[in-house]
């Protein structure tokens, strides 16, 4: 394995009940008022809403609202935010929802105590902190992202149609609480494509350096298995606790950092969806699903012994007969396969990329990863834009 250094500091609370069980002791420290943030208003209707909010009147705080969080969230959004926390003097931000939610809840505790362009000084490159970021705590209602145990945040600058993340540990959240239960009310799309997104972020680790015998392989691997397992399980029966409560935690353990450990990743499949995200608003889990097998067909030859061991190893397709590309082919005809089965979109035009819309201008805005067996150019990631049109 290559050398690293491993650092998490969010604690997490898992289980059936844990938000009434520890979140009025998790508030206390962070002064009186507390900004609510979440998305569309769907925690209104479940419940989760009236939920949380007595549980933080009954702990004395002032309650500050920040609704409206996109699934795509902007630039925009994030300045809103701070502005709010600013102008009431916010001692902790509380993000309930999934990934979108999170990730510009981290966005807004680094803008909320940061003077200068935090775009330019935090997503166009790598931030420097001599500073706290404003505390954040989350409760996670959609499993798929992993953002509840890191400090990954995923923003769009809507002017520049840039879509970009970074990772910083000062950005983990104090604490977060996974109720398997608060995801029962997702519509089955959105589970779906956040299930598809835990096991992209797991490949998108697996399919890269070092291919020698490691620790990280072999987790993701069974993660793997188990997100494919489970997911198709949630899909015939969305209240199943066992197979929701699994999904939940193989999301945390996709983007806890813990199987990036020695390895190089890849995620160039990720860069492109968030550029098509950037021009197009697409669903992202659903992105990545059209854009994976083909992009796989793409570098399979340059990581053929990986490539075979996610066939064997994770579909369990046999090598019996076969050649080692053979069976490399077939473990991505199985990801295609799972893909239809699960309902999520095989082409770009069932996510609304139409004729008019500009494959190369997205393109060409794509960035370059080190960590792909294979180093793609803006010409072959055109390439599987037209063969992900057709």
């Amino acid at each position: 394995m290559n050398n690293f250094i491993f650092e998490n500091a969010t604690k997490v609370f898992f289980g059936k009940g844990c938000v009434k069980e520890y979140l009025c002791c998790l508030t206390k420290g962070y002064g009186d008022t507390v900004m609510l943030a979440y998305g569309g208003g769907s925690i209104k209707r479940n419940g989760v809403y009236d939920e949380v909010t007595a549980i933080l009147k009954a702990a004395g705080k002032n309650i500050v609202e920040f609704p409206g969080i996109m699934a795509n969230p902007t630039y925009t959004k994030v300045l809103e935010g701070a502005r709010l926390a600013k102008e009431n003097n916010v001692g902790l931000i509380l993000g309930i929802g999934g990934g979108s939610v999170m990730d510009c809840c981290k966005a807004v505790s680094i803008a909320a105590r940061y003077q200068g362009d935090v775009w330019a000084d935090f997503w166009a490159r790598p931030g420097i902190f001599d500073f706290d970021p404003l505390p954040l705590g989350v409760i996670v209602t959609v499993a798929g992202t992993g953002s509840e145990c890191n400090g990954g945040a995923v923003i769009t600058n809507e002017e520049l149609k840039i879509k970009t993340g970074r990772d910083y540990p000062k950005c983990n959240p104090r604490f977060a609480l996974l109720d398997p239960t608060y995801t029962y009310s997702v519509p089955k799309f959105q589970m779906v494509s956040g299930g598809f997104d835990i096991l992209s972020h797991i490949m998108e680790i697996y399919f890269s350096e070092p291919d020698e015998d490691n620790v990280s392989d072999d987790i993701a691997e069974a993660l793997m298995r188990n997100v494919i397992r489970n997911l198709r399980v949630a899909v015939k029966n969305p209240e199943d606790y066992t197979a929701r409560s699994n999904l939940m935690w193989d999301a945390t353990m996709a983007e806890n950092r813990i199987i990036k450990l020695g390895k190089r990743t890849d995620f160039q499949c990720h860069q492109m969806e968030h550029q098509l995200g950037a021009y197009t608003d697409c669903n992202h889990g659903a992105g990545l699903a059209v854009l994976h097998p083909v992009y796989y067909r793409h570098i399979y030859k340059e990581g053929l012994a990986k490539f075979k061991k996610f066939a064997e190893n994770v579909w369990g397709i046999s090598a019996e007969g076969k050649t080692d590309e053979e069976i490399a082919r077939a473990g991505i005809n199985a990801l295609e396969d799972f893909i239809l089965e699960i309902g999520l979109p095989v082409n770009l035009r069932e996510l609304g990329v139409d004729e008019n819309t500009d494959l190369k201008a997205i393109a060409d805005s794509c960035t370059i990863v080190s960590g792909s067996y294979k180093k793609l150019t803006h010409e072959e990631i055109l390439g599987i834009f037209k063969e992900c049109f057709n």
